[in-house]
């Protein structure tokens, strides 16, 4: 599975991308807006740090500027992947561009049948928000297990990066089904690494170690 920083918070993605971890990043006008950045300019810095996609939102609702925002978007960088909202017009925008070679995330999916519309279309990735889901009395991994069970069934390409990532039972589950990317914010992928028997067991070896007085150093 591969992990995408859901954030425009330079300094977050650059910790990430030491570790080898971050594999890209998503962004969208809220995140961007959270930043306090110019839209263009973080964007670029972003995909400066990761050799991974990186997420660029347009925010025209029509399929006409959509393009001409997707046009300015995809000069930024060679790893920019356009995001369109899953609608008709972000399909048929996603139809053009995939097309022509760019890469292409469908954002905003909450049912099997949108993202079947969006694998048709071509999508590179396709986003279900599963936190979301849960919030509005849906079972956000059902949405995962259908999507993938569709994708599956007709060999499409898209693949499936689960959005709305709030715990690390999300990827857990993500996971366990295959979905192919999971994005996230930073502290939910430091958090993967946490657990209590780990800590128990830094502090028992410690405390052995401080017995010996001894130093590797």
């Amino acid at each position: 599975m591969k992990f995408f920083a859901d954030t425009a918070e330079i300094d977050d993605i650059r910790e990430l991308a030491e570790t080898g971890l971050l594999d890209g990043v998503t962004t969208n006008p809220s995140l961007i807006a959270k930043s306090g950045r110019d839209f263009m300019e973080v964007t670029k810095e972003i995909c400066g740090i990761t050799d991974g996609p990186v997420s660029a939102e347009v925010v025209a609702l029509d399929h006409e500027t959509m393009m001409k925002e997707a046009e300015i978007l995809r000069k930024i960088a060679d790893n920019v992947c356009i995001k369109v909202p899953l609608t008709i017009d972000g399909l048929k925008t996603c139809k053009a561009l995939t097309g022509d070679g760019t890469m292409v995330n469908v954002t905003l999916c909450f049912s099997a049948n949108q993202a079947l519309l969006a694998a048709k279309a071509g999508a590179t990735f396709v986003s279900p928000f599963v936190g979301r889901h849960d919030d509005n009395g849906f079972d956000g991994m059902d949405l995962i297990r259908d999507i993938r069970l569709i994708y599956d069934n007709y060999l499409f390409d898209t693949e499936i990066l689960v959005a709305s990532v709030r715990h690390a039972t999300h990827v857990l589950e993500s996971a366990r089904i295959g979905a192919d990317v999971a994005t996230m914010p930073p502290k939910v992928i430091k958090a993967l690494a946490n657990h209590v028997l780990t800590d128990k067991g830094i502090e028992g070896f410690l405390a052995d170690w401080a017995k010996t007085g001894q130093s590797i150093l």
